[in-house]
């Protein structure tokens, strides 16, 4: 299975399988989790303007572009540190920072980050064999969970921020 993250909204997506019978396999089924994840992220992310980056919702200390911005970083971080990706290079300044400084208002930046940090994930997914799915895996952020378990965590990570982004998109203000 592969896919393309991109920002028009619109997702490619192509499975092949030799027969209805054969059952697809944890990638397939994790890989296809993830998009529907990161569908509201997606979509959301597709009709921001400029201005709306720096919305807020009333004392909360996040913007939609940091939380944007946090969600491509920790995805990031996610691949190199959970799957051993060292090609990739992230420096996670809103894990770092742990607050919003005002700083995140390059759309097409934060753009391009989330479609990298979505491709990134896609293509690593693809590329798990099915026997390291049940391998287990120790962070300090969650513990020894395995690679699938662990997997859970970011999804649950981003669809999570992805509401909040939606929430502030709705009723925020700058």
């Amino acid at each position: 299975m592969t896919s393309d993250f991109s920002l028009s909204g619109k997702r490619e997506i192509s499975v092949s399988l030799q027969s209805k019978s054969q059952r697809m396999n944890t990638s397939s089924h994790l890989q296809a989790a993830y998009i529907e994840a990161r569908t509201r992220l997606t979509k959301v992310s597709t009709t921001l303007v400029v201005s709306d980056l720096s919305k807020k919702l009333g004392s909360a200390p996040n913007s939609i572009g940091f939380l944007l911005q946090h969600i491509a970083e920790v995805e990031l971080l996610f691949c190199k540190n959970v799957f051993g990706n060292t090609d990739i290079k992230v420096i996670a300044h809103t894990v770092i920072d742990q607050k919003d400084s005002g700083t995140w208002t390059d759309l097409n930046a934060i753009q391009a980050l989330l479609q990298e940090s979505g491709n990134t994930i896609s293509n690593i997914i693809d590329s798990v064999p099915e026997s390291e799915w049940s391998n287990e895996i120790t962070t300090k952020e969650f513990g020894t969970k395995t690679k699938a378990e662990a997997f859970g965590r970011i999804i649950s990570h981003t669809a999570y921020h992805a509401g909040q982004i939606a929430m502030i998109l709705k009723y925020g203000t700058l």
